[in-house]
């Protein structure tokens, strides 16, 4: 399934230039001037999928690496994204994208909490041009509902999207729901780590790095039903310390006394502003949401992962990642009772000491 990243297989130079064409019009917010640019691409003869997956998808990736370099603002990238919505529903109306639906039919959903919709609708957008009967639900669809859908709907699969990895734990019961009721469940999207590596751990029955890709092994036939009676937690027997649903549920109580915290250690964080804490605690808020989520899965590389990009995003903002570790050691000191949390949290203190970065907010 789509992540909003450009497709890994080379593209043509035509797509190159038609996606820095479309960059040029959604960087300067003007959507009627992307919309007509997308029509023009169809209208000249190319390929639909191609346009929304070489040309558009692409554009959105390098929206995300905008904003993460930050230079476009989250205003602006929320503008952008609309923007290329309106695109991928300008290619959906286009009378080169109309198709009869010839296969079976597949829900495309973003779990529950997941609020990057574009990635499943350009799954969406493409599974109907290849021919498919698609139910799209959009953004952040609750379990309960997705479920009733289905039994409304008798679905052939579905395909789950999720950007954001602390959405893992809600993707882990949607998926188990699914499968209870028989529909098997495709996934993909950025949440669910290199190569698609807590795909298997959560017990999904298939996993694609992108559209092309899920559209693919759908081709290829319908995905296995799944077995019947499978434990949720089967594979998670780490989840018996309950050290995940500790903090899970203690997650705004731990904030606050970090936070309380790190006023005690640093007092100049007495002047801040009301922005500056702010900020300060929704970061805060961000590690130990990823924190809760990487013993979820007992996974430290998930947390290493997300604490070096911080690190990233805040050079970049020109806060230095050395403000990180202080932050890490102090929920260090709280959850001490807590093994396998403190040792992830040590290999994230790790990560940032070993890992200099510029003052551009890159790994030197």
């Amino acid at each position: 399934m789509s992540t909003g990243m450009p497709p890994r297989l080379p593209r043509s130079k035509k797509a190159e230039h038609s996606a820095h064409l479309l960059w040029k019009s959604v960087s300067s917010a003007d959507e009627y001037a992307a919309t007509e640019f997308v029509q023009h691409l169809l209208d000249g003869g190319t390929d639909p999928e191609s346009v929304l997956l070489d040309v558009i998808a692409v554009v959105q990736a390098r929206v995300g690496e905008e904003w993460a370099a930050a230079r476009i603002s989250v205003a602006q990238e929320h503008a952008a994204t609309a923007i290329n919505e309106r695109a991928v529903a300008a290619v959906s109306v286009h009378p080169a994208a109309r198709t009869t639906a010839t296969r079976g039919r597949i829900t495309v959903a973003c779990v529950d909490g997941e609020w990057h919709a574009l990635p499943a609708r350009l799954l969406a957008e493409v599974l109907k041009l290849r021919g498919w009967q698609v139910d799209y639900l959009g953004a952040q669809v609750p379990t309960p509902h997705l479920i009733a859908h289905l039994h409304n709907t008798r679905a052939d699969a579905v395909a789950l999207s999720s950007s954001i990895a602390t959405r893992l734990p809600t993707a882990h019961a949607a998926i188990t729901a699914c499968q209870a009721i028989g529909v098997p469940v495709l996934v993909g999207g950025a949440a669910f780590g290199p190569n698609g590596r807590y795909a298997k751990l959560l017990g999904a029955d298939a996993w694609a790095p992108d559209a092309r890709a899920a559209a693919d092994h759908l081709a290829r036939g319908r995905l296995p039903l799944p077995e019947p009676n499978h434990q949720q937690f089967a594979d998670l027997p780490h989840l018996a310390d309950q050290e995940y649903t500790l903090v899970a549920r203690n997650a705004a109580s731990l904030v606050r006394s970090v936070f309380a915290a790190l006023e005690n250690a640093f007092p100049a964080m007495r002047s801040y502003s009301e922005l500056q804490r702010e900020r300060t605690a929704e970061d805060l808020a961000h590690i130990v949401d990823f924190l809760a989520t990487a013993l979820y899965l007992d996974d430290e590389e998930l947390f290493t992962r997300f604490i070096t990009w911080t690190a990233q995003i805040l050079e970049a903002r020109g806060v230095p990642a050395r403000s990180l570790p202080p932050a890490l050691d102090l929920l260090a000191r709280v959850l001490k009772d807590f093994p396998r949390a403190t040792r992830i949290i040590q290999a994230g203190t790790h990560a940032l000491i070993t890992a200099p970065f510029t003052a551009a907010g890159n790994t030197a």
